[in-house]
């Protein structure tokens, strides 16, 4: 399995990018590694590692694209960059899947204009899983496309389904569509719409969900915009960051506390391990014609090396083949705009 990953995407790459590549290979040892990026760099930071770098594959490229850069003029300006390069060697089917914690909107970008979206697909939409109570639900969109119509809503649920199925490995997932209330006269127009268009299809939909009951599990996939999705995955990464930070400033200062934290220590750290992104690597862009995992740009090694796990198995579970299918089967291309 071929995996390019963008060696200078995030903010503590190249060094964190090259350990969660090394680390990838020795969990999954049928992983080819192709990194993108400036070469110099990048076997500098295997000479820091001390690990030999004759078994990865590095394909120079000379630019990198910021995080405060506009994506159109970086797929203008920057196509010698580490995305750019990475998502070409996924169009030439010179490997299998792309990975990168890099500038997302660009990421988007190069991949919806040099990939092209899968036959029947009106737009693409970036999925990501939420820790609940019970496992973990799919949240789509949360990023790619902001001004969302029903149709598009639509899609997102059958192409969250299919994920949620193979990824996770449940059959027949439940759907939820993201409103302010369960009552199917609650939300705007685009919603009505939706709920109609996912009442009447074969999917599993259980109507309307509310933002609580995203980490209540309510719904194994809950589909939304990419204006109120990227919202909602702010919002909840900030607030695992400000109650671990807390939990932690609260045990420096008080003895009791610090004896509670010995003592709860263990579970305290499971539940944030739980909550926290790293466990699911990076959000996947559903509905182009390739598997791009874009993860956050503050990724540890851990959160990189679980997104190039979770490319991996994009791949082997052949995704886009199944939406494609799943789409003409269900009529739903037909409605492309």
């Amino acid at each position: 399995m071929r995996i390019a990953i963008d060696a200078m995407g995030g903010d503590k790459a190249p060094l964190v990018n090259i350990k969660a590549s090394i680390e990838a290979v020795s969990q999954a040892s049928d992983i080819k590694v192709i990194l993108t990026g400036r070469e110099e760099a990048i076997k500098d930071c295997f000479k820091q590692l001390n690990a030999p770098y004759k078994d990865f594959a590095i394909i120079d490229a000379s630019q990198v694209i910021e995080p405060y850069e506009k994506p159109s003029e970086a797929f203008r300006k920057k196509k010698d960059s580490s995305i750019a390069v990475g998502i070409k060697l996924l169009r030439d089917k010179e490997v299998d899947a792309f990975v990168s914690a890099g500038n997302t909107g660009a990421v988007v970008a190069f991949s919806i204009f040099t990939l092209g979206r899968l036959r029947g697909v009106a737009r693409p939409a970036l999925a990501t899983f939420f820790p609940t109570e019970s496992g973990c639900t799919l949240v789509l969109d949360v990023g790619a496309t902001s001004d969302s119509k029903a149709i598009n809503l639509y899609q997102f649920a059958i192409m969250g389904s299919i994920y949620f199925e193979k990824i996770i490995g449940k059959e027949n997932p439940t759907v939820g569509l993201l409103s302010i209330g369960k009552e199917s006269s609650k939300g705007k127009d685009i919603t009505y719409e939706a709920f109609s268009l996912l009442e009447k299809s074969k999917i599993n939909f259980v109507g309307n969900v509310e933002g609580n009951d995203i980490l209540y599990g309510k719904a194994d996939v809950v589909v939304t915009d990419g204006f109120v999705g990227n919202a909602i995955l702010k919002f909840g990464e900030s607030m695992v960051r400000i109650i671990g930070g807390t939990l932690k400033n609260a045990v420096k200062d008080s003895l009791r506390y610090k004896i509670g934290g010995i003592l709860f220590g263990p579970a305290i750290k499971g539940l944030f391990n739980k909550m926290s992104y790293e466990e699911y690597g990076g959000a996947a862009l559903l509905g182009i014609n390739g598997i791009t995992i874009i993860s956050h740009g503050r990724s540890s090694s851990k959160a990189l090396k679980n997104a190039i796990l979770t490319a991996q198995k994009n791949a082997k579970e052949k995704i886009n083949e199944i939406i494609s299918e799943k789409l003409k089967e269900t009529g739903a291309e037909e409605k492309n705009e």
